[in-house]
């Protein structure tokens, strides 16, 4: 069955209207679209909403799907039962791997922006500490015609999503590659990841972390708070119960949302298999912080899920971008 929208989408869609719009009497002349030299690509890790991507017809952003293999089976984000097969597998305990595109992939994109049109391609991936997708990007880089600004994000899922539309948003007003490149950098230093595995094995099993870790957590019964350091998926807590996680997730959030300026934190939900649990925690977290944008929910891309398992919670705490303001 699809997924319905996630309720926390439509403030990104109205972002992207506000950047195509056409002159309105009292407004200022729109860019025109001749001014976008600049492309971005991304990888599926960035979890970006496919009808925000689809929106985007004229080439100036490219996502390149990550492998997924089941057993024998090698699928790519996007494939519609993909989920499905990779939550049975899980389930069964059957083998789930991921593997990064290859060279080719990233070359086919970037000599698709230059026949468009484009001069420059910024390219934002997920964390090199977790993945070698940007070493298949700067390979690709060196083979094309055109500049390649290659970007490791040092995250993952919405926190780097978030960078990539501050990219395309540069990028849509004419800014030059490198104000490009700051404007994802900046958005990017200005993310924080929390999440909470209800197991530590789907993690040890894609070397996320250490045997011992994972020894633990099944051992006494942690349920520990996760989240991305530096690229790296570091410890925050253990718990002993999951209400508990999910409870302490929520004041994790909330104490991080406090330091920031009011009304300017945007929040992200991701899930994987428990959908019910999300949209709870995502009701909880517009219900108790002032001044944060509908929270956005979705379930994990393909590439993540694989690796954190089913029940994961995470919740991406990121800014909003001036034209979120305008």
């Amino acid at each position: 069955m699809a997924e319905r929208e996630p309720a926390g989408w439509p403030w990104l869609r109205d972002r992207l209207v506000r950047l195509r719009s056409v002159n309105r009497p009292g407004s200022p002349p729109a860019v025109p679209a001749a001014v976008v030299r600049t492309a971005v690509v991304t990888d599926s890790a960035a979890a970006l909403p496919r009808e925000w991507v689809d929106a985007l017809a004229d080439g100036r952003l490219s996502v390149i799907p990550m492998p997924v293999m089941v057993g024998e089976e090698i699928y790519g984000e996007g494939e519609d039962d993909i989920a499905e097969r990779i939550a049975v597998a899980l389930a069964s305990g059957q083998a789930v791997k991921t593997s990064r595109p290859s060279p080719g992939q990233f070359e086919q994109a970037y000599r698709a922006a230059l026949e468009r049109g484009f001069e420059a391609v910024v390219s934002i991936h997920i964390s090199g500490e977790l993945s070698g997708t940007a070493d298949s990007a700067r390979l690709a880089a060196g083979r094309v015609g055109v500049p390649v600004e290659v970007v490791d994000s040092r995250t993952v899922g919405m926190a780097q999503g978030m960078g990539v539309q501050s990219a395309v948003e540069a990028a849509a007003i004419g800014l030059s590659a490198a104000e490009v490149r700051s404007s994802a950098e900046d958005r990017l230093a200005h993310t924080k990841v929390y999440f909470y595995v209800p197991s530590l094995e789907q993690l040890r099993r894609g070397g996320r972390i250490g045997a011992a870790a994972s020894l633990l957590g099944t051992m006494f019964a942690i349920k520990p708070l996760l989240g991305v350091e530096d690229g790296r998926i570091i410890p925050l807590e253990k718990v002993r119960s999951a209400a508990k996680a999910v409870a302490r997730l929520e004041e994790l959030v909330a104490a991080d949302v406090g330091k920031r300026a009011a009304g300017k934190a945007r929040l992200a939900v991701h899930h994987f298999g428990n959908a019910g649990e999300a949209e709870q925690l995502a009701l909880r977290l517009s219900a108790s912080l002032d001044g944060v944008a509908p929270v956005q929910i979705s379930s994990l891309p393909a590439v993540l899920a694989a690796h954190a398992g089913l029940g994961v919670l995470a919740v991406i705490v990121g800014e909003g971008s001036d034209a979120d303001d305008a």
